[in-house]
């Protein structure tokens, strides 16, 4: 049977919906609009959705392990520690605790994707606004660690950093720049946050794919899951044979920003898109920012991870 492909209805639609994040303890979906600048909350088994507005704009929110009111939040290059009950429309109260790229030759960056590794350090990537997407000139965004409010470079002269995913060994780091279309492998050293031997795991061009991978989820077999921007679709990917395409999952939108899987059973693929017309993007296409359920994939996913402070 082919996989079923949903809009959420009740969560309406939004400018630049992204990072889709599954909180298995509370079971629930949190995904931000960045350019809306607003963070949702989103409960599958009672269809209850919150939101909280800001004056700058969210890249993602990520629970932190360990408490039931508190989140990491970016906003612009910041990231801040925030308390919500999840219900409220306003925070209780919401803490500066570090900034990426926090020298003046890249006060145009702001923070793009993030996610906590199974270890609970939170790891998040920049981009430039200045810069043209389409061409990647000039390149000055970063991927960065933190961890004990340390703040470490990792990868450097990035255009638009994006999907992050581990191996479930916690060996191998998958990673994305969305201008440079395709997906990347480093070994990941655990003990010392370190990335190594970079090298392409699935490059867009060779398989003639249209648009660029974006935000990506791993599986509990770990195959990746990703996001093509103006591609109108999630791509299946294979992490144990390079450049090994196993299925597509057609979106009925042009620019899919991002994937994550969650739902009770941890086999609900959870599908974010954007309406705001993306540099190259096709006018003919549909764009309407809305957010997606895919089941029938016959897979399962992996919780998502809390931040640890």
């Amino acid at each position: 049977m082919a996989p079923t492909v949903e809009q959420i209805v009740e969560l309406g639609t939004y400018l630049l919906a992204e990072s889709p994040h599954w909180d298995d303890e509370t079971q629930s979906l949190y995904f931000v609009d960045i350019v809306g600048r607003s963070v949702n909350k989103y409960v599958p088994t009672t269809k209850t959705h919150t939101q909280l507005k800001f004056d700058k704009n969210p890249s993602f929110i990520i629970p932190v392990k360990g408490c039931s009111d508190r989140f990491i939040v970016s906003l612009e290059r910041e990231i801040n520690l925030l308390t919500w009950d999840g219900a409220s429309s306003a925070p209780s109260k919401i803490e500066k605790i570090a900034v990426f790229d926090n020298t003046p030759e890249k006060s145009e960056n702001r923070l793009n994707d993030g996610k906590a590794d199974p270890l609970g350090n939170l790891w998040a990537g920049t981009m430039n606004m200045g810069s043209d997407h389409t061409t990647g000139t000039p390149v000055r965004g970063t991927l960065s660690s933190l961890s004990n409010k340390q703040v470490k470079e990792h990868v450097s002269e990035v255009c638009i950093s994006n999907g992050l995913a581990w191996s479930k060994d916690l060996k191998k780091f998958y990673y994305i720049d969305s201008a440079v279309r395709q997906v990347d492998q480093f070994d990941f050293d655990a003990k010392n946050l370190s990335l190594s031997n970079r090298q392409p795991l699935f490059t867009f061009d060779k398989h003639g794919i249209m648009g660029s991978p974006d935000g990506q989820t791993i599986d509990a077999e770990g195959n990746l899951w990703v996001a093509t921007c103006q591609g109108d679709k999630v791509l299946k990917i294979d992490t144990s044979t390079p450049e090994t395409l196993l299925g597509i999952v057609e979106i009925p939108e042009h620019q899919v920003t991002s994937v994550c899987i969650g739902g009770a059973e941890l086999n609900v693929l959870y599908v974010t898109t954007a309406s705001i017309k993306l540099p190259g993007a096709d006018e003919t296409k549909p764009m309407k920012g809305a957010i997606y359920k895919v089941t029938g994939l016959g897979v399962k996913g992996l919780p998502g991870d809390r931040v640890k402070l």
